[in-house]
Parts: structure tokens; sequence; C-alpha cells
């Protein structure tokens, strides 16, 4: 045999004996970077510029001075030690494996899953040699951190920064996708970003903050944690003494809290405050720079820290942040920092910001799935926001969508719980006294029970709203969305959202669009329920939680007292406190719930639940769903129900000029006014409403809203229902 054929053999038995039993401390790690590193030799990083960064923004190159600090640059593992880890990660959450939560500190993870040292020294020496300075390499062995300019980028990466102005607003980006000398490619996957562009807050402001109140001749019945206390079920677990001790709960942000005095006058209002072992905290992982109080953003540092502490008011509340740079957004160098400094880590996290997967780009999306990645194994629940805008997550913020379907990257990947958000159905199916107390008690609770549910949904497009305004349909000439109503005041893609994903890896062929070399994360084996579809990539989202900003009367109160801000002095009763929704509530409120479970089970961490949430919902639902745990049923649901099934309703929004379009219309100022369900049939003229509710899982609330009492109470038999049903594996 010659030697050639010799190590080709060698090779090959390295990759099936780390594959099959993970790489264990201490043993060689195959390299990667073989040749000699050629400055003149490049590839491209292709899905990595923005589509804003074109001719028609364009404003001119940025001076070469112009710092651009704590990049972010992550490398690539051999196939077979990605395979190990992530057949490790399933493990974790096995009961019948060894593994099963043995939790990886970020020394031990690094040891065991980061690239081999040769490698991490030679992209080290690359990056200096270009006149980087690098920060840190992280623990984990697969992130860098390194700074320099806009001059060193470019003739590093061969990209210029430019200038641009979009709608008005100054931003910078890198005008191509970044290169790479090839010898670097088979380890390195790319900069997380090259740009400005920071990813959106999931919230939803409202004009109204109150709790049980009448305005205009309408009464509204605003959400206080009494409120959320009794609809989900967190009552008899405070009862019994599980409101989150021991429990840490950290939200991931980029700016400060005003002052810290809101989150204990929030507790003091809302009845929160007796519950004395709660606290709250602000921290900078890993020494980074603080990044003092951000306008705008500092509103969804108030509201994810006070509703986390709601659900959970004796776990000790975590403010992580580091200050944006010039092209990294400051709650990423939080979230690494976090995971790669050593210590105690949290329960778990919260993230209440997005992008969607098509404008984050192929190298940011990775770099988020492998610092969730890393977090699970070291046994840390991720909970992320769905998004605010319907399938449409390129298109946030935006009257109509206008790029297809799409979903946010932040919430996508197969690490995360992604947390979507409902509207309470009372309003609509006319029954709101039989939920709601006239009057308040002392700390502004007036919910009586569990409240129906139905999507969050702004807009036209909703089935429900059209019909409460005498509409038939919501889409086409005679249509909701054709109204003078309509178009007044619900053109909007504001709603829960939902999809499948289609861009977490390759580059769209139309920007904002999942195209060209587009392809969605794989399928995780425990994502499997009736109503979830066979389409072979993830699904979002997971779970959901009221989440609406008041179309149909409710909404979240938080207390915010900066007045440059819109805020108020939140002191005495919370009347005209600020308002709002969007699923920046529902995360940190399912990370709070997640605490008081893990509590009630006598352990802080748990990793990934998505395993255990599916396995639950399967035994729940069945082949044919449940009745008793319908969530019309109300507050006639079973008693026993660890999900409730949302049923009613849509999360459809307004859509123009893209293939997802179902039916239009030219009058008007000549836009298509019409309705955007996501999937339309081919073959007839049928629509599919993949985009409404179902029996089971469905895009516009996945699993459905939760009893969190029963969720703790039945926590460990749905561990063994997911070992059972194979939706984690062990080679046990």
């Amino acid at each position: 045999m010659s030697r050639k054929s010799l190590n080709s053999c060698i090779l090959l038995v390295v990759m099936f004996t780390t594959a099959a039993f993970g790489q264990r401390p201490g043993s060689p790690k195959r390299a990667l970077i073989e040749r000699p590193i050629d400055n003149e030799q490049r590839v491209a990083l292709f899905g990595n510029t923005r589509s804003e960064a074109n001719g028609a923004n364009d404003r001119g190159i940025v001076m070469d001075t112009m710092p651009m600090e704590h990049m972010m640059l992550l490398l690539q593992r051999p196939v077979e030690l990605q395979q190990a880890l992530d057949r490790y990660t399933e493990e974790l959450q096995d009961p019948s494996s060894p593994n099963f939560h043995q939790w990886l500190t970020a020394a031990q993870f690094g040891e065991r899953f980061g690239l081999a040292n040769s490698d991490i020294t030679k992209v080290t020496t690359w990056l200096e040699s270009q006149g980087f300075t690098v920060n840190q390499v992280y623990a984990n062995g697969i992130s860098i951190d390194f700074s320099g300019n806009a001059g060193e980028v470019k003739r590093a990466f061969g990209t210029e920064i430019h200038h641009l102005d979009v709608n008005g607003v100054p931003h910078i980006a890198n005008m191509s996708d970044p290169r790479i000398p090839a010898a670097l490619a088979p380890a390195v996957v790319g900069i997380a970003t090259l740009h400005d562009f920071m990813p959106r807050p999931m919230k939803r402001k409202t004009v109204h903050g109150d709790y049980t109140f009448t305005s205009d001749g309408s009464t509204y019945y605003a959400v206080t944690p009494p409120d959320l206390a009794t609809i989900y079920n967190l009552n008899p677990l405070f009862k019994a003494g599980y409101s989150g001790q021991g429990q840490t709960i950290v939200v991931i942000e980029d700016t400060n809290v005003y002052s810290t005095a809101d989150w204990t006058s929030f507790r003091s209002a809302f009845g929160l405050s007796s519950y004395t072992s709660g606290s709250f905290t602000q921290v900078h992982p890993g020494s980074c720079t603080s990044p003092g109080t951000v306008s705008g953003n500092e509103e969804e540092a108030e509201l994810d820290a006070e509703w986390a502490s709601a659900a959970a008011p004796s776990a000790a509340i975590e403010l992580a942040s580091c200050k944006d740079t010039a092209t990294t957004f400051g709650g990423l160098i939080a979230l690494q920092n976090l995971l790669n400094a050593g210590g105690t880590l949290p329960s778990a996290v919260s993230i209440s910001y997005g992008e969607c997967e098509a404008e984050n780009g192929a190298s940011a999306n990775a770099t988020y799935s492998a610092a969730y990645q890393q977090a699970v194994t070291a046994g840390v629940s991720v909970f992320v926001s769905a998004g605010d805008e319907g399938a449409a997550s390129c298109d946030a913020d935006e009257d109509y969508a206008t790029h297809g379907i799409g979903v946010s990257a932040f919430a996508s990947t197969p690490y995360n719980v992604a947390v979507g958000g409902t509207d309470f159905g009372d309003t609509y199916l006319g029954v709101d006294s039989t939920y709601w107390n006239s009057t308040n008690t002392t700390t502004y609770g007036s919910a009586k029970s569990y409240i129906p549910e139905i999507p969050w949904n702004d807009s036209c497009a909703s089935a429900l709203i059209a019909t409460a305004e005498g509409y038939s349909i919501s889409y086409g000439s005679t249509g909701f969305c054709n109204s003078s109503t309509g178009k007044d005041y619900f053109i909007t893609t504001a709603s829960g959202s939902g999809g499948p994903s289609g861009c977490a890896t390759g580059s769209p062929s139309t920007s904002g669009v999942v195209s060209g070399t587009c392809k969605g994360y794989a399928k995780p084996a425990w994502q499997s329920l009736l109503g979830n579809p066979s389409d072979g990539v993830r699904d979002i989202p997971d779970v959901s939680l009221f989440a609406a900003n008041g179309v149909w009367g409710h909404y979240y109160v938080f207390c915010d007292s900066d007045k440059a801000d819109g805020g108020v002095a939140c002191t005495g009763a919370p009347s005209g406190w600020p308002g709002a929704g969007g699923t920046s509530f529902s995360s940190p409120i399912m990370a709070g719930i997640q605490a008081l479970v893990n509590q009630k089970n006598g352990v802080t961490h748990v990793g990934n639940p998505n395993p255990i949430y599916y396995a639950l919902a399967a035994s729940e639902y069945g082949t044919a769903g449940s009745t008793s745990c319908n969530s019309s049923n109300g507050n006639t649901a079973g008693s026993t129900c660890t999900f409730y099934d949302v049923t009613l309703g849509d999360m459809d929004v307004p859509c123009e000029g893209t293939t997802d379009c179902y039916g239009y219309s030219t009058s008007g100022s000549g836009r298509r006014a019409t309705v955007y369900y996501g999937v339309l049939s081919t073959s007839s003229s049928t629509l599919s409403k993949a985009y409404g509710t179902a029996k089971g899982w469905d895009f516009a609330t996945g699993i459905g809203t939760v009893n969190a009492a029963n969720l703790a109470a039945n926590w460990s038999a749905g561990e063994a229902d997911a070992a059972k049903l194979g939706t984690v594996k062990s080679t046990k």
C-alpha cells in the first residue's frame, strides 16, 4: 500500500471514530489549513452583503482610519467534529445516555470541539499580519474577536466600506462580499458583520398603558403581572414556593436601562416585591465597554428585565450588555463574552432582537447558531422572540410585505426556543366580561382565568378583524384591505411571526428574498408533531404567549421613566404608564416560566427544552388533536393541559408584488392591497392557509401556549417521552 493510500485510510479511521465517539480531551484534531497562505489567491465568502449596499444608496468610501472594533470571525470545524458535537448536543437531552445533562464549560467545549491549535494560530497570525489586533480567541475554539480600521478591512478582505443613505438614515456597510486567502477557506466561516445595520428590537408600542379601564367608550384590559400569573397558571407554583429561587435569567441587550429604580417600581406596583429574593443587576461580560443608556433600545431593556421578573419574581435577573461598535451588535458581544468568560452560567437567556435570515447574512446566521449551540451544551436555555411581522421578517415595520416568506435568523436556529405571539380572543367572541373583572385588585390584576387565544395580528389581512368590520374576505378589490377603514387603520405587518427557515445558509439572488443558493436549517429530530409540515426545514415558532399591542384592547404595561424616550414617572397607580406588545415580551416571560419549571424539578440547567416541549405536545395532541386542550374552550379547557392549542384566527398580513401574494387590486393609489398567506396552490385557485391556525402545531402559534404549573409537573415525563419518541438520539 502506498503512503498516500495509507494516510487516506488513517484519515477515514480518524473521521469515523471521532464522529462515533466525539473528540475526547487531549485527542489530536485534524488540521484544516494545509497550504501556505497566499494573499493573491482568494475566495469569496458569499451571502454577506446587505441589500442596502447598492449604487442608489452609495455616498462614497469611508476614511481608511475609521475604527472597526470587535469584529467577530467564526471558524469552521472539520465535518466529523461538527457531527460529533451535534450528536453530543442530542445526547444531553436523552436520559438513557451517559452524556445526559453532562454540561460543558467553555474550556471543555473548546478543548473537545474547537479547531486544532495549529489552525487557530495560522488564522490569528494572518490577521495580525494584515494589521489587525486580535483581542481574544474565545475559549470555545471557534470564535475570534479582532479590531482594526476600514483600510485594513479593505486590504485584508478585499471589500470597501462605504457611507450609505438609506431613506434618509446614514449607515456604513461593505459593498461586496469579503474575500479571504483560499488556504484559509477550509477553516473559516466568515465575519459576522461588516456594517452598522443593527438588529431590531421586537416590541410594538401602543397608545394606552393601563390595566382594566375605559377610554372613548371602549374598555381595555391591559395585562399586568397578576394577570399573567392567572392566565398561564403560574399561581399554583408561586403558592407552592416555586418562584424562581436559585435561577438566573439573563436578558441580552446593547444598552443599559434608564434607571434600575424602574425595575423596583414595576415590582412594587404589581406585588412582586414581596418575593424578597428577586434581584436585578446590570453586567458587562468580559469587561466589555458599558453602552450606557441608548435611546430606543433602552425601552426594550426595561421591559425585558421587568417581565422576566414578572414570570419568575424570585429569580436573579441580569441584564448583560456591551456597547455596539461600528460593525458589531453589542448584544452579540455580550452573549459571546458571557458564554466564554468562565464562571457560573445562567439558567436561561432571552434575546428580544432579530433580523431576517436573507438580510442577516450567512456568516452572521452561522455565528448566532454556533453561539446558541455552545449555550445549550453548557445547559443554558436560549429563548428568542420569533418576530413581529407575520411570515415577512424582511418587511418588519413596513406597511406591506414585499419580500416574500422569511423568518428571523435570531430565532430560526435548531438550538433555541422561538417564542411567538398571541392575542386574547374574548373581545372578538364578545365574552370579555366572562374573563375580566371590571375592577382591579390592589396589585392591578383583573383576569379571572385562562382566556381563549388567537394569533396576534394587527393587520387588515386578519380574517377575524375583517369579519368584525363586516367583510367576508380581506383580500381583493372588495376585500377589507381595500376598504377605506382597512387602508386607514390596518395596513401594517404587525403580527406574531412564524414560518420555515429558508436562508440560513447560501446567498439570495434577489436582495432580501429567499432565492438563489439559500437553504434553511434542517428540521431537528424533535420537531415532529401533528400539524408540523414535512418540509425538511426548521419551522418556527415553537411556543407562543400573549404579545399583542392593543388591536383587540389587550397589551402589556411596563415601567420606563425616561421622559426623553416617551416614558413617565412610575409612581402610584400605573394609569398612564407605557404600554406595548410584541414578542419582546413573550420571550423573557417564557424564560421565566422555564426557570419555575427548573426549580420545581430541582435543577438549574436543562439546555434546549424544545425536545421536551414537543414530546409533551405529541402526547397531548396525538394524531387528531386535543378537544379538551383547545384554546377556544377558554375557562372550560381541561385542567391537565400542558399546552393550549390555538385554533382560531391567522397571522396573514398585507402583501404586494411577491409570488406569495394572493389576489390583488389596482384601486386607490395603484398599490396592490393584497393578503399574504404564504402558500398558494399551483394546481387550482384554492388557498392553502399555511399561516392560519390548525389542530396541533401551526406557523401562527407553534405548539400553542402554556399552562406553567402543568408544564412543571409533567417535565420529567416529557424527558422520558422525548427519548422514547426518538426526538433525541443516543449512541448508547
